[in-house]
């Protein structure tokens, strides 16, 4: 398609969605991990792709971000927007009507949708691991990635294999001792998890992680607004007896540094792990921004707070009552997943689905567009449950945004 062509479809779909567009169901697999199946995938499609490429474990909303798994397509990790019959992935839409989607500000600030979300579902833990941040991943093509983690209670009836989650070391921890680690890569366990601390995980609650702190998250469903990247290192060498290869702990690391175990050591923002109030400065619990239990509505803060004093990413979660309606009114766009109850938002139905089939569309999630956003979105209530979605901004998008902490009053 031509780019006046494209540029004609873009605008009749957010014509016809009166600035909202409806996005198609992105799922990304993992070869290393093992999928929790919360994601409401049918049984048989949790390897649609393949055993070779792995189970689906993620899904990825609005996303303009590549995953950059080995053998993977690549469009593998970007949303489409559905409409008319046709399908265009968002990052092509913003390409050419940007400033009408996500706003000249972030536009002339980064040319781009920078950030993501996706719903992470495993069975069990994943690899103690960290991510670079921007000085490291320039090094290598890329950007660094902060991210934060919200536990939804209606996808979380079940905590799977180890609901807890390692973060960072414990204070008096010194760089010998996770040298050792790596030294020991071969033997088995490496035993970095010796070297740090687990916590409960909890439904309703959430985490905010900066780039350069070692976190192996635990197993229940993570919804996880971050930066728009996928880069990692993993520095542990066996997770529930599986090898992890080493070709994973300096996958985004300059290949004359990929045996240089002193250069990989100084990726640690070592400060920040053996941080000794690690969880009061990264524990998030929700705060209510508009409305209350008594309003028929709730819109709360789930994820807050700033990395290296900026808002990089925020989201929250609006519930509306049977019978009730809300009106969602935002400085910023956003990317917005149903996860419990039906209804409408705008003009487009919005429904949660009990279980979903590879490759069909669903009525679940939608893009916000900053100008539907500045002027209001009505969102009804038309089933006899509470509608309950979570939505993402982007930086500085999310004005009066909370401190980590705030939660405590």
């Amino acid at each position: 398609m031509s780019t006046s062509s494209l540029n004609l479809w873009v605008r009749e779909a957010l014509d016809e969605g009166e600035g909202l567009l409806r996005l198609a169901p992105n799922w990304v697999p993992r070869s290393f991990l093992m999928p929790g199946r919360r994601l409401k995938l049918h049984p048989n499609d949790y390897y649609a792709l393949g055993t070779d490429r792995g189970g689906i474990d993620e899904r990825w909303f609005a996303s303009t971000t590549v995953a950059t798994n080995e053998g993977a397509p690549p469009d593998e990790g970007l949303s489409y927007v559905v409409h008319a019959g046709a399908r265009h992935t968002l990052r092509e839409m913003i390409e050419v009507l940007g400033d009408e989607i996500i706003g000249s500000d972030l536009m002339s600030a980064y040319g781009r949708w920078p950030v993501y979300s996706k719903f992470f579902d495993n069975m069990g833990p994943i690899p103690h691991h960290l991510h670079p941040n921007n000085e490291q991943a320039a090094l290598t093509g890329q950007q660094g990635k902060p991210e934060s983690y919200y536990y939804p209670p209606q996808l979380n009836n079940v905590g799977n294999n180890f609901p807890y989650t390692f973060f960072g070391l414990e204070p008096g921890t010194t760089k010998q001792d996770v040298r050792r680690c790596l030294e020991r890569w071969n033997e088995g366990d490496n035993g970095i998890l010796d070297l740090s601390k687990a916590y409960r995980l909890k439904p309703g609650t959430g985490w905010l992680v900066p780039p350069c702190i070692l976190h192996a998250p635990g197993s229940l469903l993570t919804y996880e607004p971050q930066w728009g990247s996928d880069v990692f290192g993993m520095w542990q060498s066996m997770v529930e007896g599986r090898r992890v290869p080493w070709e994973l702990l300096v996958k985004d690391v300059p290949a004359e540094h990929h045996y240089d175990l002193d250069y990989l050591i100084e990726q640690l923002d070592w400060d920040s792990n053996v941080d000794p109030n690690f969880k009061d400065n990264h524990y998030l619990e929700p705060i209510t921004a508009k409305g209350g239990p008594d309003q028929g509505f709730e819109d709360r803060w789930v994820v807050y707070g700033t990395i290296g004093g900026e808002s990089l990413f925020s989201a929250k979660e609006l519930t509306v009552q049977p019978g009730c309606e809300a009106e969602i009114r935002d400085h910023g766009a956003s990317g917005l997943i149903a996860v419990q109850g039906r209804g409408t938002i705008g003009k487009l139905s919005l429904e949660t689905p009990v279980m979903i089939r590879f490759g069909d569309l669903t009525s679940d999630e939608v893009f916000i567009s900053q100008p539907a956003a500045q002027a209001g979105v009505r969102v009804v209530n038309t089933g006899a449950e509470p509608l309950v979605m979570l939505r993402y901004f982007g930086p500085g998008q999310a004005p009066g945004v909370p401190a980590v902490g705030a939660y405590r009053g």
